[in-house]
């Protein structure tokens, strides 16, 4: 197992996890429910599986498609969404 790669990796997510919607809801859950185990177990476990379909289809696409183009599609889908957001951002 490659140390810098794990340590990269978790600091990396680690730091994009703070205060997201995730993060959020999960606090939400654990101020209504007197279960905060069950809270952590389930927000933990939705974690951890969305972690390893993203690893399981990254390794896949990864063998069709060069990283570089998979990093610039990312990128551009992420400026897509933020646009999108911008422009219609629901509501009443």
């Amino acid at each position: 197992m490659d140390l810098k790669v794990l340590l990269t990796t978790f600091g990396m997510i680690f730091l994009a996890e703070l205060g997201d919607k995730t993060q959020l809801a999960t606090f939400c859950f654990a101020a209504e429910s007197k279960s905060r185990l069950a809270v952590f177990l389930g927000s933990a476990g939705a974690l951890v599986l969305t972690s390893l379909l993203a690893v399981v289809f990254g390794s896949a696409v990864s063998r069709l498609i060069p990283a570089n183009y998979i990093k610039i599609g990312a990128g551009g889908l992420f400026v897509l969404l933020g646009l999108w957001m911008l422009l219609f951002p629901g509501g009443k």
